[in-house]
């Protein structure tokens, strides 16, 4: 049995047997990757995962880019980890430190402190050259970290429980959870013209899920070849549309973070956001992208209390920006989702909030030309809501029916004839909700 084995089965949360058909019994993983996870005593009972790394062990530089959030009291960690972005570039960020149990954020001097000897030491312990670490970390807010076991379980980690098997992976997704029921992770390979690549990635969320990522951290990694430059920007374009697209409760953290590495172990030709490479970064782009979905919608399905899997789909908006806008305030809708829960067709809601949307322009939403329709995701016939802006008689047994599955699409058709769509995640929102932040640090 390998230590990851054993790790695992030691100290991997109880998972319940709805949660584990979303937890991968196998993996495809890019070349020159190790990760791991331990127990370090950030977390009180002893024994669960709540420290992770990973190390790129190609020989040469990674490339880096990173979304932070837009919160104004950003965590000790975001602002150490975006000071080096920017100071290196994007080049040369070559692991990442993590821990749960404690967000480190609002701790003032002490805490920016501990955040940068969590990188300085990590650096030292792999020979990394200087600020060659991004570090997170997350849980709760204003409690200062217990830093000397974190910094003295770095070289456990480091040194002995790193490896690139699923096992090493699934310990490191599990060491990055906090209320979170199952750990998030998820592999693809794909292929550039004769080109094979991996991306493997991870993260953790559950609840303060929406806007722009909220309580979510994240890491994905690949063996392709991409510049600084273009990873940045095939990164933005992957989280808006995939973090920045769902929602849980509507509340934003102040440690939110997702970052990628790609460290051309797979070789091929280097991938730049320039013209002569065009080709090779619309693929790439379109594979992180979805990607990044598919990573983005398990924190949905696993939100805090939530029994439902809701995919809102606006069509033919005048703009993206429309489209998303009017799919998020759907999504955030607290009279939607506990609709939702309750197994409600009670389709004004959607309405209501399709209506107070802060679109861009008065023609954003015409009344007469809006349509809503539930979509069931059986294939079944699809029943219709709202056609035109002339309401359907609606078969309520029909409803009920559809309204029972976990999981449901809703189409928007705004009938603008720009043809302009978007795509939001969102669940139901439920008691346990309650119950489970209204006793989060008891």
């Amino acid at each position: 049995m390998s230590l990851g084995t054993k790790l695992s089965k030691q100290f991997v949360r109880h998972i319940s047997d709805k949660a584990s058909r979303f937890v991968p019994k196998s993996g495809v993983y890019p070349k020159g990757f190790v990760v791991g996870g331990i127990h370090s005593g950030v977390k009180k009972d002893g024994k669960t995962l709540d420290l992770a790394l990973l190390q790129n062990t190609f020989g040469k530089d990674a490339s880096a880019a990173a979304v932070f959030t837009t919160n104004k009291f950003k965590a000790a960690p975001v602002q150490v980890s975006s000071k080096i972005l920017k100071e290196k570039k994007g080049q040369g960020i070559n692991s990442i430190i993590v821990n749960s149990g404690n967000a480190n954020a609002v701790t003032g001097v002490q805490g920016m402190k501990d955040a940068e000897d969590m990188v300085l030491v990590t650096d030292s312990v792999l020979e990394n050259s200087q600020h060659s670490t991004f570090v997170m970390s997350t849980g709760v807010i204003g409690n200062n970290l217990p830093i000397d076991n974190i910094l003295s379980g770095i070289p456990k980690l480091a040194l002995n429980h790193l490896g690139s098997t699923h096992e090493h992976w699934i310990n490191c997704a599990n060491a990055i959870c906090t209320t979170d029921t199952f750990p998030k992770l998820v592999t693809k390979q794909f292929r550039i013209d004769e080109d094979v690549y991996t991306l493997a990635g991870l993260c953790k969320g559950a609840g303060m899920i929406c806007p722009n990522m909220a309580t979510l951290l994240g890491f994905f990694v690949t063996d392709a070849p991409v510049s600084p430059q273009a990873l940045q920007q095939i990164l933005k374009h992957a989280v808006d549309r995939s973090f920045n697209s769902i929602t849980v409760d509507g509340d934003m953290s102040t440690n939110d973070t997702i970052v990628a590495i790609a460290n051309g172990a797979a070789g091929g030709e280097v991938i730049e956001s320039n013209s002569s490479s065009s080709e090779r970064y619309a693929k790439l782009q379109h594979e992180v992208t979805d990607f990044a979905q598919k990573l983005a919608q398990l924190v949905v399905r696993d939100g805090e209390g939530a029994t439902k899997f809701i995919t809102i789909n606006v069509k033919d908006a005048l703009s993206y920006k429309d489209a998303k806008e009017i799919a998020s305030t759907v999504a955030n809708s607290s009279l939607f989702k506990t609709a939702m829960y309750g197994k409600d067709a009670n389709w004004g809601r959607i309405l209501c909030a399709i209506g107070y949307s802060d679109v861009s322009q008065a023609n954003s939403v015409i009344p007469d030309r809006t349509s809503v329709k539930f979509v069931p995701v059986d294939g079944s016939e699809h029943l219709k809501l709202l056609v035109n802006g002339e309401p359907e008689k609606v078969d309520e047994e029909r409803a009920s029916q559809i309204l029972q599955d976990e999981d449901l699409i809703i189409e928007i058709d705004l009938g603008t004839g720009a043809g302009q769509e978007a795509t939001f995640w969102t669940c139901d929102l439920t008691h346990e909700y309650v119950t489970i932040n209204g006793d989060y640090r008891s």
